[in-house]
């Protein structure tokens, strides 16, 4: 201990004399054996801020001397301050000592790692070292490595504003505000604070619009960055519709309305407003008002009893209709018919008759209505049986091969001049249901509007159905009754499915008459232009620069009708639309043309697998792409009722469907036809279920033209299911006492299969009624078409059947009908120098992102973009399928909306240089 202490001594005078301690004592000292001094504070990390010199402490015990040392050297005594004093508890004494690090220090350190220094602690038992403390000069630089942007959000969508701090000693804490205020993610699930720094809102709320900023801080300042807007939009959305107005005159013809508003929700903050009309017009015809007229009385009724004979009239020549006033008057009349000679017991005065033969003559009167009375009372005990049976078995269900009389050989007759096609309801039309094709409407003359008779006495309501439905040419086909007599072109088609033997609506002959019908061509040059075939709802166009210029073709498009192409096994799937054809072959196209086809699928990839197909030059089919996958070859963009196809070859082309579930979903047109029969007493009612598509339900108006029917309600629109379950059609609410029916035909029934592969081919089914008597001037019945557990669409058929001479109403054409090819500037939408001025902006990329694929995306053409990468022009193809999927509308509302919507995302880009300017589209 002696020798220890001389050391300890040693140590103070070797302090004293040189400032410092070598490193051999300090060695030499750490092996003397006992315990080491035990560090009670260690010095910490610190940084420099600014000018300020960090003090580094430590604090022993037991210790004689305390020293630091800073990157491997020993710090002198003088720069040490110390102080000692004794722990109350241990007894030991505590030594501090304290040393200044200023920024000079620190700078001029030019070591392999951070400035740093540490304690030794000396005792009499040795010595002890305490852990590393680094020291670094503070700062924060001023720009941010990256600031938030700014954006446009949709309601519910979601916001990711990014920001990196700038670089700092120590690394700077970001904070959020908006509008000034704390935004924090603790309150607030919904809000994301990353510790990346990016600030993510999962779901935008309104509430969410505001200026956001990025706020970073450490030791030495703070720093703020830029401000970024985020405002949260709202699309518009259309309100339902309200209910159709009355109609506006009250005899005649006049306008029904009805309307919506864009306010389910209202558009907010920039939100795109509502695209389609906000007010429908459907022409209305009220019928006038027509005054009661009394019948001729009847003749005297025999004397009673009482001396007084009667005798009535009816109001019923004509009976008052629509609001007409009742006849004025009395219906009974009563007169004494002894000339005042009875007495009160009913005995004449002159002539008192014996009581015997008064109670005779009583007793033959009360026998006599006794009599009467039983008849009513058997009469109505046996209605009501009847009809109990009736209504306990159901409707009866047949096979569609029982109708013998539906459909016999057709008696094709010249339509007759006048009389125009008449939808009449006396409900509303069932406008959710209903569809208006897009295609125009053309008659080649007057005679050609001519489709059935009006029916009189009901609303006539030419709704946006006669807007879509045209007529064919003539059909001046006249067959004979017998059907054996027929040529073997005309004979009709007997088709046996599942076992059941279906009349088809349709000869061969009808066939023919098509082939003439839905073909047209034109001459088309550099210009381009349309064709169009009227009322099947298919259309081609021929862009401009499609065809060379100082060159012209004769250009055809054409619906295929022969029954051996429409059933071709090779095409392997169910038709939803018809076969196409576009030429001449070896066309010579700088771009591709636009074809519009309707069908009648409801359209959803998790239930249809669509694809397009193409004829080869062997008559075989083969598959171009399916509509939900990439191609380059084609474009295909499925609409609800339409689809529009990009080709750039010539051929014939048809959309086949393969249901991938049993909720795949094809829509059926419903329509229910009448005509009285060669007997004054029989009449026909017969209803067509046939594809939804405006070609497939032309052939059923050409047939029912023919044969003089007439269309007694709206059709209707029925969704047919692909769960192989079967379809059937029943008549309902017949009045027994006025027609009757066969017995057992009051419902038929058509398998799945002869439904579901129908392949635009009209099913259908005839009802054969007979009036009791020629007075019978009325008909009024449901007529019911559902599937089994699925969907159920009800016709109400009101008309009069047997009338010389029915009025007519005008048919509601558009005014350029008569159109099917159209050529240059007037047959598209877009001028030719706003279309030129679009592609010269858009075809080629800039900075801002606004090129093509910007204006396919606000155009909603989001998918297959690299079909468009390989045209020489994707700007110009992109426009062409705007044109197709546009030609009803006649504005260009939709794609000023778009431009307009490029031109903001421009406005907030950042400034652009003088030469990159924003076009300016005006239409």
């Amino acid at each position: 201990m002696a020798g220890l202490s001389c050391c300890a001594r040693f140590l103070h005078v070797l302090i004293d004399f040189t400032g410092t301690v070598s490193d051999a004592l300090a060695d030499s000292l750490s092996s003397v054996g006992g315990t080491l001094p035990h560090f009670l504070q260690e010095p910490e990390d610190a940084y420099i801020i600014k000018n300020n010199p960090i003090k580094l402490r430590c604090r022993a015990t037991p210790a004689l001397q305390i020293f630091f040392k800073c990157n491997g050297e020993w710090v002198h005594q003088n720069q040490h301050t110390s102080q000692e004093y004794m722990d109350q508890n241990t007894g030991l004494k505590i030594r501090e000592v304290t040393i200044n690090v200023t920024r000079q220090q620190v700078e001029d350190f030019h070591g392999p790692e951070d400035y740093w220094c540490l304690c030794v602690a000396w005792s009499h038992l040795g010595t002890s070292k305490s852990r590393k403390a680094t020291v670094r000069i503070a700062y924060l630089r001023k720009n941010f490595e990256q600031d938030p942007q700014g954006n446009e959000v949709p309601i519910k969508g979601m916001i990711v504003l990014h920001c990196r701090p700038p670089e700092g000693v120590p690394m700077a804490e970001v904070k959020w505000l908006k509008n000034e205020e704390l935004v924090s993610s603790l309150e607030d699930d919904n809000i994301d604070t990353r510790a990346d720094h990016n600030l993510i809102i999962n779901e935008a709320r309104l509430s969410d619009s505001g200026n956001y900023t990025c706020l970073a801080s450490n030791v030495v300042a703070k720093r703020r960055s830029a401000t970024a807007t985020v405002v949260v939009f709202v699309n518009g959305g259309w309100s339902l519709w309200t209910e159709w107005s009355p109609c506006s005159v009250n005899c005649g013809r006049g306008v029904q309305k009805r309307s919506r508003t864009c306010t389910n929700p209202a558009p907010l903050n920039g939100g795109a407003f509502c695209e389609g009309m906000s007010v429908q017009k459907i022409t209305c015809n009220a019928l006038c008002p027509v005054d009661g007229v009394w019948e001729e009385w009847s003749e005297w009724m025999m004397c009673s009893a009482q001396c007084e004979r009667q005798r009535w009239r009816e109001c019923n020549a004509p009976p008052p209709r629509h609001r007409g006033k009742m006849c004025e008057g009395e219906g009974q009349s009563t007169e004494n018919c002894t000339g005042g000679l009875c007495t009160q017991n009913g005995k004449l005065m002159h002539d008192v008759k014996p009581q015997s033969m008064e109670n005779s003559i009583d007793v033959a009167l009360y026998s006599g209505l006794s009599a009467g009375v039983i008849a009513v009372v058997v009469l109505i005990v046996a209605i009501t049986l009847y009809r109990k049976s009736q209504s306990e078995y159901g409707v009866d269900v047949i096979d569609s091969s029982a109708l013998a009389g539906g459909f016999q050989s057709f008696n094709f007759k010249t339509t007759r001049q006048g009389n125009p096609l008449l939808l009449n309801s006396s409900m509303q039309p069932d406008i959710t249901v209903g569809q208006t094709y897009s295609s125009p409407i053309c008659f080649q003359d007057s005679i050609d509007k001519e489709l059935f008779d009006p029916l009189p006495d009901k609303v006539k309501v030419q709704s946006s159905f006669m807007v879509s439905l045209g007529v064919a040419d003539r059909a001046e086909y006249h067959v004979k009754a017998h059907p054996e007599t027929l040529p073997a072109n005309l004979h009709p088609n007997y088709s046996t499915v599942e076992g059941k033997k279906t009349t088809m609506i349709a000869p061969n002959g009808i066939h023919t008459l098509m082939k003439t019908q839905f073909k047209t061509s034109a001459v088309f040059g550099h210009l381009g232009g349309r064709l169009v075939i009227p009322n099947a709802g298919v259309s081609l166009l021929v862009p401009h620069g499609t065809i060379a210029d100082d060159t012209s073709w004769e250009m055809y498009m054409l619906i295929n009708q022969e029954e051996s192409s429409a059933q071709s096994e090779e095409r392997c799937g169910i038709l939803l639309g018809p076969e196409i054809t576009y030429g001449p072959p070896g066309l010579n196209l700088s771009y591709p043309v636009a074809m519009t086809i309707a069908h009648c699928a409801e359209v959803s990839a998790e239930n249809w697998n669509i694809k397009l197909k193409r004829q080869t030059k062997d008559n075989k089919w083969e598959e171009i792409m399916s509509v939900d996958d990439e191609s380059t070859s084609c474009y295909c963009l499925m609409d609800s009722h339409s689809c529009h196809l990009l080709l750039d070859q010539p051929g014939c082309y048809v959309l086949v469907g393969e249901p991938i579930t049993d909720a795949a979903i094809k829509r059926l047109r419903i329509a229910v036809f009448g005509s009285m029969e060669a007997s004054s007493m029989d009449y026909s009612l017969r209803v067509h279920c046939v594809d939804d598509t405006p070609h497939a339900f032309q052939r059923v108006v050409t047939a029912e033209t023919s044969r003089g029917g007439q269309l007694l309600e709206e059709p209707k629109m029925l969704f047919f299911k692909g769960n192989c379950l079967s379809l059937q059609v029943s008549i309902q609410d017949i009045p027994q006492f006025l027609w009757s029916i066969k017995p057992f035909t009051t419902c038929q029934e058509f398998s799945f299969t002869q439904v579901w592969y129908s392949n635009q081919q009209p099913v259908h089914c005839a009802f054969s009624l007979q009036r009791h008597s020629t007075s019978t001037t009325q008909l009024s019945c449901k007529i019911s078409v559902r599937q089994v557990k699925g969907h159920e669409q009800i016709l109400q058929v009101y008309t009069s059947v047997g009338e010389s001479e029915k009025e007519t109403v005008p048919f509601f054409m558009q005014a350029d009908c008569t159109v099917t090819s159209q050529t240059g500037a007037k047959a598209f939408k877009i001028p030719l120098s706003i279309r030129q001025r679009i592609c010269t902006t858009f075809d080629t990329a800039n900075a801002k992102g606004k090129d093509w694929q910007l204006l396919a995306q606000k155009l909603h053409i989001q998918r297959n973009l690299s079909y468009f990468t390989k045209q020489k022009s994707p700007s110009a193809v992109i426009l062409s399928l705007w044109e197709a999927r546009h030609q009803d509308s006649g504005d260009l509302d939709s794609l000023a909306s778009a431009l307009e919507e490029i031109g903001k995302i421009h406005c907030k880009s950042l400034p652009q240089s003088p030469d990159d300017k924003e076009t300016d589209f005006t239409f």
